[in-house]
């Protein structure tokens, strides 16, 4: 082919790419629902001769039932080299293989990493190894008007570029009472903590850092304690970042000081100083490393929060079922 143009019911072209090789031609944007397009090809065949050809079609009405997606990063953002590449659909997928087909991830360098559904509603994407700083990571989902089965077709399209920062690995020991913060491999300063208290352990794992709060009300009722029964607890703090979706941050704890450096006492958060919160979470950013060691806590769950470190890459890469 040498020349292809689609026009929509109005007559304008639609905007397209035809490949190098001329065997191909692509649109840029998704076709409208229940629309007549006319094709318009030129080709010329291996005697010399040019034909051109045209023919219409027709895409499918609008459809009942449409599924949105949305991303766990924002265009231009800087993230850590934890960060899992999170794609959340509004509703369950029926066919996960459209749909995987519809996401792309292009790194640069090229980096090695695989997709698994965490649920029905939700597929993330990680490397094999952390990311290497520096990493340009584009990531794209495509699924306007494709068919992501069970008679239901995507909303419309997502698509962001992000960069991969500085290699910050803060190492939280409950034995010792101390965070050991790691800026591309080297040790940067050691913290005071406090964790988790008996019977309210903190899980011990590798975390991966979601969002930060310049502001933050902790409340028991968040896990089922109301804040005016025994236990509970409803408590501003000036700084909080947040490490699972269960309720662990590392945050300020003023009222904590006292015991930071020497017993756990927290309701299984980190606590730490106002400056040294503030110092850390200036540091950090979304999809950094958060290990917590000798807490006493169970294992992390993989599936809370982004906490996808804490799967090996054979488990991460065996086929889950619907």
């Amino acid at each position: 082919m040498t020349e292809v143009t689609l026009r929509n019911p109005e007559g304008e072209a639609v905007a397209g790419v035809l490949s190098a090789d001329g065997t191909s031609w692509e649109f840029a944007d998704g076709l409208g629902y229940g629309k007549q397009y006319t094709l318009t090809a030129v080709a010329v065949g291996g005697d010399g001769r040019q034909v051109t050809s045209t023919s219409t079609f027709t895409t499918v009405a609008k459809p009942r039932k449409t599924i949105s997606v949305s991303l766990n990063m924002q265009d231009g953002e800087t993230v850590g080299v934890g960060m899992p590449l999170i794609f959340t659909f509004g509703s369950k997928v029926a066919d996960r293989a459209a749909a995987e087909r519809a996401l792309k991830v292009v790194t640069e360098p090229v980096t090695e990493g695989a997709f698994r559904w965490m649920s029905d509603s939700m597929v993330i994407w990680r490397p094999k190894d952390y990311w290497q700083p520096g990493t340009k990571i584009s990531v794209e989902a495509a699924i306007y008007g494709k068919p992501l089965g069970g008679g239901a077709y995507g909303l419309e399209d997502r698509a962001a570029k992000i960069t991969v920062g500085d290699k910050v690995v803060v190492v939280a020991d409950g034995a010792s009472h101390q965070a050991k913060v790691m800026v591309n491999d080297a040790e940067v300063r050691t913290l005071p903590i406090s964790m988790g208290k008996s019977g309210h352990t903190t899980p011990v794992g590798t975390y991966t850092v979601m969002s930060e709060h310049n502001g933050y009300t902790m409340d028991s009722g968040t896990y089922g304690v109301p804040a005016d029964t025994p236990g509970g607890y409803r408590t501003f703090v000036r700084y909080a970042v947040r490490l699972s979706n269960s309720g662990i941050f590392y945050h300020s704890a003023p009222w904590s000081v006292g015991s930071q450096g020497r017993r756990n006492v927290s309701h299984g958060c980190i606590n730490l100083s106002d400056a040294n919160a503030k110092w850390l979470m200036d540091l950090s950013k979304k999809g950094d490393l958060f290990t917590v060691t000798n807490s006493g806590g169970q294992p992390l769950e993989a599936t809370d929060g982004w906490s996808v470190w804490q799967l090996p890459w054979q488990t991460w890469t065996t086929p889950t079922t619907s």
